[in-house]
């Protein structure tokens, strides 16, 4: 389900250009990722089957703003064109987040702010504050049929004020266009399910769609081996983009074109480094680019180039193209959302 207002550039466009690797990126030592994604704070307020977050795997905290201002120069100067003002955790659980937009835009200078948001706490003020300080997408993580549904899959009572929110985004986007002449793009994306609860989600989706320019699925990633194989649910192997434009999972994209910073200053190679074992270098020891082409991250994609990551940290990810795999049931994403959080 599509809905695309004219003249906004279409949001999979730039999701595909990062995960379609471009020729010159496919080297051990490519140049800077195209996009890097950055986490102003490692808490999230959901605790979702789909996200290994909320099973505590890691310690969280929130990122230095000395080290923000830093390395985000750093990066600039170093050719990265797209950043996003999130990573594993919940970005408005920052109170720096309309400030690092407006510093990474209008005092860095990148092209393009992006933000993904599970949106409960997306309220107006707080998304006028980002619109105004030049934020240029903000995505809405969707993923549940009805308010009883969402409470057992994210332990909070959130689906009419993610509704909500999302609707009020849009009458204040088109506010600051109006006063500003800047214009940021709204979207959503939802897990892909099958069966009865794609049926369910879909209809969901038709109180959304009048509010956001584009709609778009995405496959269950096993993020790294972290969420997957629980009461029967089955991800995707590896991290293969967006479900209308699935890529092979081996070289894998997340190593060569966009750069993943954790709250504390750590380079990941993956997309859901959940527990460090991706940790390619320490930006508070180190620069952008040194850990970008360090020894363990060619190491590293030298493997994913010869399409064989046995005994590396990408094989738990991978290992799912071994096995059947289809979209999710709600009922075991439920039920291992229950296991996850020990209940």
């Amino acid at each position: 389900m599509i809905r695309i207002l004219k003249g906004l550039a279409m949001i999979t466009d730039r999701v595909d250009n990062v995960t379609q690797i471009p020729d010159e990126y496919r080297s051990a030592t490519p140049p800077a990722p195209i996009s890097v994604k950055i986490e102003l704070t490692a808490h999230c307020d959901f605790q979702c089957f789909y996200c290994a977050t909320g099973s505590k795997l890691r310690e969280k905290g929130e990122m230095d703003w000395d080290f923000f201002r830093r390395i985000v120069t750093e990066m600039h100067q170093d050719g990265v064109k797209e950043l996003g003002l999130f990573y594993l955790g919940e970005s408005f659980l920052s109170k720096n987040l309309a400030a690092a937009i407006d510093y990474a835009k209008n005092e860095v200078g990148f092209e393009y702010l992006f933000l993904t948001t599970n949106g409960r706490l997306a309220k107006p003020d707080r998304v006028r504050d980002c619109f105004e300080a030049g934020l240029d997408s903000l995505k809405f993580s969707f993923n549940y049929a009805d308010a009883e549904q969402c409470k057992e899959i994210t332990r909070v009572d959130a689906f009419e004020t993610v509704i909500e929110n999302i609707a009020e985004a849009h009458r204040v986007r088109d506010e600051v266009e109006a006063a500003s002449g800047h214009r940021c793009g709204l979207y959503a994306s939802s897990i892909q399910y099958d069966g009865e609860q794609q049926a369910r989600m879909e209809k969901a989706i038709e109180r959304i769609t009048p509010h956001v320019d584009l709609h778009y699925w995405l496959p269950l990633y096993g993020q790294a081996g972290l969420t997957a194989g629980a009461r029967g649910t089955m991800p995707v192997a590896g991290n293969v983009g967006r479900a209308g434009n699935m890529v092979d999972p081996l070289p894998c994209w997340s190593l060569f074109t966009e750069g993943h910073i954790t709250y504390d200053g750590l380079l990941a190679a993956c997309c859901f480094d959940h527990d460090g074992r991706f940790n390619m270098g320490n930006l508070n020891e180190m620069s952008f680019m040194d850990a970008w082409n360090s020894a363990p991250f060619q190491k590293l994609r030298s493997a994913n180039l010869a399409c064989d990551v046995r005994g590396t940290a990408c094989e738990k990810c991978i290992a799912y193209a071994t096995h059947d795999i289809g979209a999710p049931r709600v009922e075991d994403l439920v039920r291992a959302n229950a296991a996850l959080v020990g209940e």
